[in-house]
């Protein structure tokens, strides 16, 4: 089985129009249906742009008439823009791999990447994507989501991973679907400017590794037991 291929042409200035990278996607689902080309992934910028997957309820949209496209994956409303790292893995799975043994380990490989970035996050039971723990004062605050869809056993969309994103971008809506807790980004986390080339950079190798399918050890959740925030959580699936 040959590595994944990563391709990174389209940061900054050269961030793809979203509907551009969905028929890319598209195009490239059917090469890899026909055994043409191997797995891919494509790292990305999109222009301002909010999506919504199939579970958006008419409430979590934007009110004040900000264009949304709706699209196939799994998952509710999120927004892609600059500062953020969009991945879309084009990948064949195994025939025992599971979907959501593959969302586990898109997870791994970014709790991994932040972790090398110095932001230590999890999952949190019920609620997909990549998670920091409440701290005093702060909610649980979500620093990457996912959203997937696989057609004949390959998958498409993926994950974003906040960088320096304009978090401004988040209050227009409700992120994911969940509306008691945080978005937050690597900057505002660790209190420096980190870039998505940089983002990208700490992805790659885990993202390489872990679709490699090969066995892994899984990265603890996020300790909740000493959350000060009595909340609700939303059940959902990917």
């Amino acid at each position: 089985m040959s590595e994944l291929l990563v391709r990174d042409d389209w940061f900054g200035e050269n961030a793809l129009d979203y509907q551009e990278a969905w028929d890319l996607q598209r195009a490239l689902l059917d090469q890899r249906a026909a055994d043409e080309i191997g797995d891919t992934a494509l790292f990305l910028e999109h222009p301002p742009t909010y999506t919504a997957g199939r579970r958006t309820e008419p409430f979590e949209r934007p009110q004040d008439g900000t264009p949304v496209i709706d699209v196939d994956r799994g998952g509710k409303i999120t927004f892609h823009g600059p500062g953020q790292l969009v991945g879309y893995p084009i990948t064949k799975l195994p025939s025992h791999v599971l979907v959501v043994d593959y969302v586990r380990r898109v997870e791994e490989a970014l709790i991994r990447a932040v972790a090398d970035l110095g932001v230590t996050a999890g999952r949190v039971e019920g609620r997909s994507g990549v998670w920091l723990a409440a701290t005093r004062g702060r909610q649980e605050r979500k620093v990457a989501a996912i959203g997937i869809r696989v057609s004949r056993g390959i998958t498409m969309h993926g994950f974003s991973l906040n960088a320096n994103v304009d978090l401004g971008w988040y209050d227009r809506f409700v992120p994911c679907g969940i509306a008691d807790a945080g978005v937050t980004t690597l900057s505002a986390e660790l209190g420096r400017d980190v870039t998505v080339a940089e983002a990208a950079a700490a992805v790659r190798p885990h993202l390489v590794e872990l679709l490699r399918w090969e066995p892994y050890v899984s990265s603890p959740d996020v300790d909740r037991e000493h959350e000060h925030l009595a909340v609700p959580v939303l059940t959902r699936r990917v």
